[in-house]
C-alpha cells in the first residue's frame, strides 16, 4: 500500500478522500465498519495517516458528520422559497425528518450535546430555519417570538427523529412526525384569515393577534429609515419585551 503525499494539495485530497470513504462505509455498513484500519484500507492509505489528519477515529467521525450535514444544509439553503412561508416551513420540516431517518448512523453525531457550538454546518442549518421562521413572522402568522419558534421547531424535529430511530423500522409510525409538527404549529402560529382549513392552528385570541403584529413589526425594525442604531435597538427591545410578556 502506498501512502499519498501529505503536503499541500495532496494532504487536502487525502483528507477529502478519507471523509468520503468513511461516509460511504457508515452509510452502507453502519458505525461498526468505520474503524481506523477499515477506512484506511478502503481509502488506500496507511492507518497512521488518519491519526495525522484527524487525531483519532472520533475526529474522523466528526469530519464525516460535518461533511454530510454541510452538503444537506447547502441543498436546503439553495432551495427556492415559494410565496407561502408557512408551506416552506412545513417543507423544511419534512426534509429534515427524511434526512434524519435516511442517515440514522450520523444523526446521533449531529445532535450530540455540545456539537452544535462547534459545528459550522449545524449553525448554518439553524440559520436556514431562522430565515424561514422570520418569513412566517413577517406575514403576521407567528404568535410567539422568533427565537422561541425556532427553538420549538428545532427541538421537536430532533426529538421526532430520535424517537423514530429508536423504533425498529417496521414499527415506526409514519404519522408521528406529522402529529408533532401539527402540535408545534398550533402553539406558534395564528390561524389565517378566512374559513378554517383542516389541521390549521386553533383560532387566535385578541392577545395572539396583538403578539403576531408585534412579532411582524419586529422583523422590519432593522430596515426602518431615519432611525439611529440606538433607536432601532431600543424599539427592538420594547417589542421583544411586549412579545415575551
Amino acid at each position: 500500500m502506498v501512502e499519498t503525499k501529505q503536503g499541500g494539495t495532496g494532504r487536502s485530497e487525502t483528507r477529502a478522500n478519507l471523509v468520503e470513504v468513511a461516509a460511504r462505509l457508515l452509510r452502507e455498513q453502519g458505525p461498526a465498519a468505520v474503524t481506523t484500519r477499515g477506512v484506511a484500507q478502503a481509502a488506500g492509505v496507511q492507518a497512521p495517516t488518519i491519526y495525522r489528519l484527524f487525531g483519532d477515529k472520533d475526529g474522523l467521525l466528526d469530519a464525516v458528520a460535518e461533511h454530510v450535514f454541510a452538503a444537506y444544509v447547502a441543498g436546503k439553503a439553495l432551495a427556492d422559497d415559494s410565496d407561502d412561508p408557512v408551506a416552506d416551513l412545513r417543507a423544511g420540516w419534512d426534509v429534515h425528518i427524511g434526512f434524519g431517518l435516511a442517515n440514522a448512523a450520523l444523526f446521533g453525531l449531529l445532535v450530540a450535546p455540545g456539537r452544535a457550538s462547534r459545528s459550522p454546518a449545524t449553525s448554518a442549518g439553524l440559520e436556514v430555519l431562522r430565515a424561514r421562521v422570520r418569513r412566517v413572522a413577517a406575514t403576521g402568522r407567528l404568535r410567539v417570538a422568533e427565537h422561541r419558534a425556532v427553538e420549538l421547531v428545532h427541538a421537536a424535529g430532533t426529538g421526532a427523529v430520535l424517537t423514530l430511530l429508536a423504533m425498529p423500522p417496521q414499527e415506526r409510525d409514519p404519522g408521528l412526525a406529522d402529529a408533532m409538527y401539527d402540535m408545534v404549529t398550533r402553539s406558534i402560529l395564528t390561524r389565517p384569515a378566512g374559513p378554517e382549513p383542516a389541521a390549521e392552528p386553533a383560532p387566535a385570541s385578541t392577545g395572539d393577534s396583538t403578539t403576531a403584529a408585534a412579532v411582524a413589526f419586529r422583523t422590519v425594525v432593522p430596515r426602518l429609515p431615519k432611525l439611529t442604531d440606538i433607536e432601532r435597538a431600543l424599539l427592538s427591545e420594547w417589542l421583544d419585551r411586549a412579545v415575551e410578556s
